[in-house]
């Protein structure tokens, strides 16, 4: 398994992106990357709903392309929307004109200020760029709902035990996600209400 806490080295790095927010109230800033997806997004948003929580989904532009109803049943339903480039690009593999490029043919269809490198891949010349149009918006929680091999049953105790107020913590509305995020984000957002965790906006 991946850290579940995002090492304090990367921050270091990268001083310019946003890993965690300073908040007053005991509340933290649910994220989706990947989607939008036809059923296991309006899943998310379903479950969420259980709760009174909002989040904001870091959309592929292809997939919004391919599914606008969905997309636009994220925003009709109170949530928000961030850039995540249009095909789903690693900054560190990509020349900057492509990767720039792609983030502008998917903000042509998200509307949003918010930007999140896929992978949280993205080189110092990349962050120059963006963060001049975009908040660029990482993560200090990791769920890893993407990866087959997650032990969901330890990931889970490790989300639990370290979420702490002003946390970013990720989670993926994807095909790939979908069995791993199936147990997780129920027990989660059911932690989060049991322990009087609020959930903002950016």
């Amino acid at each position: 398994m991946l850290p579940t806490r995002t090492p304090q080295l990367l921050k270091w790095f990268y001083p310019s992106l946003i890993w965690d927010k300073a908040v007053a109230e005991n509340s933290i800033y649910l994220t989706f990357d990947d989607g939008p997806h036809p059923s296991i997004t309006p899943y998310v948003m379903d479950e969420l709903d259980k709760y009174g929580f909002k989040a904001t989904f870091f959309c592929i532009g292809d997939n919004v392309r391919k599914f606008p109803e969905t997309y636009k049943e994220i925003l009709d339903r109170g949530h928000k929307t961030g850039n995540h480039t249009f095909n789903h690009l690693r900054g560190f593999q990509s020349d900057n004109k492509t990767y720039f490029s792609n983030t502008e043919k998917c903000a042509e269809l998200v509307d949003s200020k918010l930007f999140r490198p896929p992978h949280g891949h993205i080189k110092s010349s990349q962050v120059s760029v963006l963060k001049e149009h975009y908040q660029i918006i990482m993560w200090s929680l990791l769920a890893e709902d993407w990866n087959p091999k997650l032990d969901v049953k330890m990931k889970l105790e490790q989300l639990k035990r370290l979420t702490k107020k002003g946390d970013i913590v990720v989670f993926h509305d994807s095909e790939k996600a979908k069995k791993n995020l199936k147990f997780l984000l129920p027990q989660y957002l059911q932690f989060l209400r049991d322990n009087n965790f609020g959930t903002l906006l950016f």
